[in-house]
């Protein structure tokens, strides 16, 4: 991979290039061009710009005024070569620096006025001649191939305007900005922060705040800023998290999916929040009540809280607040007088008899006061002053059962939270997991909740404020300085306290959604990416008491074989069993998938007698339990209704079962993540950002394992980076319309698959080279005595469609491949480098020629040579060495298969015994064990050293479908409760 774009724009957009999108610069330029950009960095000095800005707009207008303009040719060929290059410039969409001159060009079109032009450019600044030059190499291309381009640009993202198919690109990659913005990227292809020209950093937002975005998101997620605004260009370019994460790694310094993510969700709610400030601003302004200082107040808030508080006043139909109808009294100059001249003021004078809240000189001190108490609360300088005291104090958060319980709150409920009725931690110290509970009990109205401040906290503040910022600029009597004091002990009590209470429980509470959700899709990627069992014939059963356990048998390749119904709890469970053997022997199949839902345990238990009794003679039988979360649901949901028509809703469920021990990503993917049951606090967590980041887990799960394009089914495909419903149902509608796909530039013919969409799926879509093979032999079989008619007829019809000329159909064995098609020059330089063909793809001898490379020049040196990056060749190197049948998930643990079963009472304190994770927690780990109910592991138990190198994670957690090796610590049987001890990871 490469750095960002230095020309995102200099692209020939009147012909449609071969590959769909253009490479970064340093993929494609050679070792001359790479010094000429040395030397136009050097050019790029602001100084340099000054004297060229007045002519800017009008290339902006030109730019404009290209997107009507009818493409042409150019019939004269034998022109002076200056003369071609300006003509050529004319349909590109490339700015020319000289604006008016293209101006006239569009006007005249007259091959004096192109001659003339040409000697204009000649005299024009240095950085014209390189943009002529490059366009004029861009021009004779485009006239040498006969209407495609193979020159390689500096953007992945900047695409042909004749192929754009409705997905107009909003804004450049670089934002339109001046050049020294686009030097920022490009300084660090390897993904070395470097120290860039002020203001390069700078992204420019739809809303301006006082606050630089690129500054505060580096300062919440804890990520250089030149990374940050790296990744807001590419989130504001469409770009997806696993194509990012893949082929864009150095302009994110190596970041993984969960940190991306954590990133979008922190851009989203700071750009949440300026959205919120702008409208607020709108509203208060319609209403007349705008000051200098208010705007400035509401365009510092960085979160939701700060703007609550310091809005809360204006909002609409609000009684106001104690200072604003004691403004209303005209006594706000009676309070500013008290701070800034205090020996002047004289109270009595404000006396107003007949008017209520002034005829009392006691009313009119408590009108100063709340005025005085207001404007301290909204001080910026002391909120900073109090909140940096609180970082440095003992604050902590207590919860307590409530007096006044609510009469539906069952008492088995309130026993749930016994362990926080009388609870109480500091909130620096106190758990995420703890925060949800405490946060549920209180919606449940079985717990009352409240932040506890010390008062040596309140003692420090007002001495503050008394020596420092609110100190009287005079000598003041003690009847005012009674009054200051009251202000600031008012100020305290009723409006910061609940403000830092806020403050710190939105603090902790979003911190410990956002633990929870991230938990979440750690698990559902350990899930997904369970090993699939490929090549066995399995029986799914769908466990049941009255209703009898539902049984069904698929084939290797997923196809349901049979389905019927036994009744095995019922009394009937031995004349069952000759059923149940007689279809095992039928079909040769030797695994039983038993769902974990009702009777699981008897269920198990039943086959488990039968298996050690060798019931199933010859076959050696084994089974293992698989979570049925979310089975029901899909048995009853369109998707299956159009799978498996004509099916009952109870037998799709068994069918569901044995499929995800066969294929677990193809199969769990048909249900919504947050029914899979792998999460905590699932449902007290926002609903939006818990779906947007399993939602974003499964594309990514899905996208690196690949997809077979011609034989995967429409709701595997949806979940492909850069693809949804209406472009997944396009590709197969194409796919049973056409035929298979021969390679991956058939899928720019697709209907609604625009360059951005190809750009970001390509890379993930695989084609399969044996079944092409297999295809087109057997196409060639069939049409055997009328294959020159057809191939003159199919060759007519192609050249009258539109761009289809420009698709070869041609097996590329390249597409076989983790390899983004953007690359695939360069790999075919490589493959030439090393001496390798394109059949050896997968073989073991490719692998010896890349290794006898790399041992003698290293992954460095070579990347160097070929011009591209250590990412992108490593990428290269991947996909040339991993066999056809390649699938990363085998390293991932498989089901735990069984033959005997052991009760909860067998156990013994010290046992030692293996189970597998089956749900991970910020307070455990739940492993199954095997005895129908899951021990727990708490989180003290889990440490570093007890983790192989492999499993190591960031959180040192285990993921569901590890298998572990643990040690029964203790046995609660009337709770069901086992707590365990982590031995080791298998």
């Amino acid at each position: 991979m490469s750095s960002l774009p230095r020309r995102a724009k200099t692209q020939a957009q009147n012909v449609e290039p071969k590959d769909e999108f253009s490479f970064f610069s340093e993929l494609s330029s050679d070792s001359e061009e790479n010094d000429k950009d040395d030397q136009e960095d050097s050019i790029w000095e602001p100084q340099k710009k000054v004297p060229r800005n007045r002519k800017q707009p009008a290339s902006k207008e030109s730019k404009r005024k290209q997107k009507p303009r009818v493409k042409k040719n150019t019939p004269r060929m034998d022109d002076e070569s200056k003369d071609v290059a300006v003509k050529e410039e004319l349909n590109s969409p490339v700015a020319i620096v000289n604006a008016d001159l293209e101006e006239k060009n569009q006007k005249l079109r007259t091959t004096k006025t192109l001659k003339t032009a040409g000697k204009k450019q000649k005299n024009s600044a240095p950085r014209a001649k390189k943009k002529l030059k490059v366009n004029e190499e861009t021009s004779q291309a485009s006239s040498l191939e006969g209407g495609t381009s193979n020159m390689e640009t500096a953007s992945t993202s900047s695409t042909c305007e004749d192929v754009c198919k409705k997905e107009e690109r909003k804004e450049d990659f670089t934002f339109a900005q001046s050049p020294l913005k686009r030097v920022k990227t490009e300084a660090c292809p390897q993904g070395k922060p470097v120290k860039f020209p002020e203001g390069a950093n700078s992204i420019k937002e739809e809303v301006e705040m006082n606050w630089d975005i690129v500054q505060v998101l580096s300062e919440r997620t804890d990520i250089d800023p030149w990374v940050c605004a790296n990744i807001i260009r590419l989130f504001n370019d469409d770009n997806t998290i696993p194509f990012i994460v893949r082929y864009r790694k150095e302009l994110v310094n190596n970041l993984d999916g969960d940190s991306l993510r954590e990133v979008r969700q922190t851009l989203d709610e700071l750009r949440a929040v300026a959205k919120k400030v702008h409208s607020t601003i709108q509203k208060i302004k319609k209403e007349g009540k705008m000051s200098e200082c208010l705007l400035k107040a509401l365009l510092n808030c960085k979160t939701f809280e700060e703007l609550e508080h310091v809005s809360a006043p204006y909002k609409t139909g609000s009684k106001g607040t104690k200072a604003q109808r004691a403004k209303q009294l005209g006594l706000e100059g009676a309070a500013r007088t008290l701070l800034e001249n205090p020996g002047q003021l004289n109270l009595l004078s404000y006396i107003r008899p007949d008017v209520k809240g002034l005829s009392e000189l006691q009313d009119i001190e408590t009108g100063v006061q709340h005025i005085l108490a207001d404007m301290i609360a909204k001080d910026r300088e002391t909120l900073d002053f109090i909140r940096d005291l609180c970082q440095h104090r003992y604050i902590c958060i207590q919860s307590s059962l409530a007096k006044v319980s609510s009469k539906k709150v069952n008492e088995k409920d309130v026993d749930k939270f016994h362990l926080y009725q009388n609870f109480s931690c500091n909130i620096r110290s106190i758990h995420h997991h703890q925060i949800l509970a405490i946060n549920r009990g209180e919606n449940l109205k079985i717990l009352t909740v409240k932040v506890n401040i010390p008062d040596g906290v309140k003692n420090e503040f007002c001495r503050w404020c008394i020596q420092n910022r609110w100190r009287p600029r005079g000598f003041a009597r003690p009847e005012l300085m009674k009054i200051l004091h009251a202000s600031l002990d008012d100020s305290f009590k009723r409006l910061i306290v609940p403000l830092l209470c806020r403050e710190f429980r939105a603090k902790l509470t979003s911190d410990a959604e956002k633990q929870s959700v991230m938990m979440f899709g750690q698990n559902l990627r350990q899930l997904l990416l369970t090993s699939p069992v490929p090549g066995r014939t399995l029986m799914g059963v769908d466990p049941g008491y009255k209703h009898g356990c539902k049984l069904a048998i698929i084939s290797p390749t997923s196809q349901i074989l049979h389905t019927d119904v036994v009744y095995l709890h019922c009394g009937q469970g031995f004349r069952e069993a000759e059923k149940i053997k007689r279809l095992l022997l039928e079909f040769n199949c030797s695994t039983v998938v038993i769902g974990n839902g009702t009777a699981c345990r008897e269920t198990e238990a039943y086959f488990a007698d039968l298996i050690m009794r060798n019931y199933f003679a010859p076959l050696d039988v084994v089974y293992c339990i698989v979570s049925e979360a979310g089975a029901s649901i899909y048995s009853v949901s369109p998707e299956a209704n159009k799978e498996m028509p004509g099916l009952d809703p109870n037998l799709r469920s068994a069918v569901s079962i044995a499929r995800r021990v066969q294929d677990p990503l193809a199969e769990l993917v048909k249900i919504e993540p947050k029914h899979i049951g792998v999460g905590m606090y699932q449902h007290d967590v926002s609903q939006t950002l818990l779906k947007a980041t399993l939602d974003s887990v499964v594309e990514e799960c899905v996208s690196f394992v690949g997809v077979d394009i011609n034989i995967c089914s429409e709701v595997l495909l949806r979940h492909i980076a850069g693809l949804n419903a209406n472009r997944a149902k396009n590709i197969i509608e194409w796919r049973e319309k056409n035929g298979p796909f021969i390679n991956r530039e058939q899928l720019k013919k697709v209907k609604g698959l625009g360059p951005k969409s190809f750009q970001q799926c390509a890379g993930f879509i695989r084609v399969n080279q044996d079944y092409i093979r297999t295809f087109c032999s057997s196409q060639a079989t069939d049409s055997s005595g009328q294959s020159q008619g057809a191939a003159t007829l199919t060759s007519e019809k192609l050249s009258k469609k539109k761009n289809t000329a420009d698709v070869t159909l041609t097996p590329n064995p390249l597409d076989q491949t983790c390899i983004h098609p953007e690359s695939y020059n360069i790999a075919v330089r490589f493959l030439s480098f090393i001496g390798g063909m394109l059949h050896e793809i997968g073989k073991p001898e490719m692998q010896q020629k890349i290794n006898s490379s790399l041992g003698k020049e290293g992954i460095e040196k070579i990347a160097e040579r070929l011009e591209t990056t250590t990412h992108t060749l490593q990428v290269i190197i991947d996909g040339l060495s991993q066999p056809e049948s390649f699938d990363f998930r085998t390293d991932f643990d498989k089901p735990d298969f069984k033959r005997s079963i052991v009760c909860l009472e067998d156990l013994q304190v010290g046992t030692v015994l293996t189970g597998k994770v089956e749900n991970a927690t910020l307070f455990g780990v739940f492993v199954d064990i095997g005895v129908g109910k899951s021990g727990l592991i708490p989180i003290r138990n889990i440490t570093e050293a007890k983790l192989s190198k492999t499993k190591k994670r960031r959180s040192l957690g285990l993921g569901p479908g590890e298998r572990v090796e643990v040690k029964v610590l203790s046995i609660d049987i009337p709770r069901s409760r086992i707590s365990l001890d982590l031995l080791r990871v298998l």
